[in-house]
């Protein structure tokens, strides 16, 4: 479930103390706590609860002001309610609508959402025009092999040209949602609380973009494509020889899909400059509307993956990868916004627990993540970064 939608008012009793946990975090993650702890209790809401001396009772509605101990003891008498309530809970999660404020963002929004899985499918199932131009290169006076390579590239552009299009949709959709999410007079939890649908649709752009990046990390026939087709125009020019695919990527737009393409990570960049440049643009709006937006998301999935019973509410590995994701990609947009990045000792966010979380997952599912870490951060290899996590993420 994506847990991120329906992030409720935090109980005034928090399940971690602030106290007991290292300043500054201990705030975000004792809020990150409070919000775990509330998915888990939700479900119990109005359930009956057998065995207390008085016989039957209803377990109290989690809210401000309730003490978790209560909350603990209905889940003991109610095994069975309690699954049953978490099965609503998730139906909550994918069901969560936007309210009338939210709607006009939310629609934007869903409007390039609905594009993200297609993107995905095409990446994943291109293959690239690798023998066509081998065969021309190696015979370059057979002016069919020519023809055959351009006509196999041609169309192949044409879909890394949709893809680097769909980056520019993806960063104004993100602009939007940190325009929402970050206003005033409303605090970054407050905001998550309120605006659930838009946190909902934050969380599904970050697990887009890791998921987009994986895919082309692990696929080089699509730099090798582009190499050609600019190779190939460029000789088309020289000779006065009409190109068919001109049209479709001219050379202002062929340089700027050439330096989005060698990046090791394009859409993770692509998001990263614009949530600094959101942050430049906006002086008026204090730079921790955004970077505590950020540090709660992060606490939050961290929480939810690293306590065993969260995590055994999740149906299925797909929830787990798609928290992993989330986490990662906040940690990575914090890391380029806070002046001090995510790695100091004063950073909001627990980077060695995080960086556990990810450890503590099947290798092969996560070395992707692990690297996105490594090589897209800012300031991984600052000197206010400490040797243990530095000596964490080798």
């Amino acid at each position: 479930p994506h847990f991120l939608a329906f992030l409720p008012p935090p109980p005034r009793r928090y399940p971690v103390h602030p106290g007991h946990l290292p300043s500054p975090l201990g705030a975000a993650a004792a809020t990150a706590a409070a919000a775990a702890a509330w998915l888990v209790a939700a479900p119990l809401q109005g359930q009956v609860r057998r065995g207390s001396r008085s016989g039957r009772r209803r377990c109290p509605a989690p809210g401000p002001g309730l003490p978790l101990a209560p909350l603990r003891s209905c889940r003991r008498g109610s095994r069975r309610a309690e699954e049953r309530g978490w099965e609503r809970l998730e139906a909550r999660a994918e069901d969560a609508q936007p309210t009338e404020s939210e709607k006009e963002i939310y629609n934007q929004v869903n409007v390039v959402l609905k594009d993200a899985e297609g993107i995905l499918e095409d990446l994943q199932s291109y293959r690239g025009a690798g023998h066509e131009i081998r065969e021309a290169i190696q015979h370059p006076a057979d002016e069919k092999l020519q023809e055959k390579a351009w006509g196999a590239v041609v169309p192949l552009v044409g879909k890394l040209k949709k893809f680097y299009e769909f980056s520019q949709r993806l960063e104004a959709a993100l602009r939007g949602l940190l325009g929402a999410l970050t206003s005033t007079p409303y605090s970054p939890t407050q905001h998550l609380e309120r605006e659930q649908a838009l946190a909902k649709q934050f969380a599904e752009i970050l697990h887009f973009t890791l998921r987009f990046d994986e895919l082309k990390m692990t696929n080089p026939a699509i730099q090798n494509d582009f190499s050609y087709y600019r190779r190939t125009l460029s000789r088309m020019r020289i000779n006065n020889v009409p190109a068919e695919g001109e049209n479709e990527v001219n050379n202002e737009l062929a340089n700027r899909m050439s330096l989005f393409y060698a990046e090791a990570t394009p859409m993770l960049k692509t998001l990263s400059d614009a949530t600094t440049k959101f942050v430049s643009e906006n002086k008026n709006l204090p730079i921790e509307n955004t970077t505590d937006c950020l540090s709660t998301m992060a606490s939050v999935c961290r929480v939810m993956l690293e306590t065993p019973e969260y995590r055994s509410r999740f149906t299925n590995e797909e929830t787990v990868s798609f928290c992993l994701r989330v986490m990662v990609g906040v940690i990575i947009l914090y890391d380029h916004v806070h002046p001090v990045g995510a790695f100091a000792k004063t950073s909001k966010i627990d980077m060695k627990g995080c960086i556990k979380v990810l450890k503590d997952q099947p290798p092969n599912s996560v070395e992707g993540l692990l690297n996105a870490l490594r090589y897209t951060t800012k300031h991984l290899n600052d000197e206010t970064t400490s040797k243990q996590i530095k000596s964490m993420l080798q």
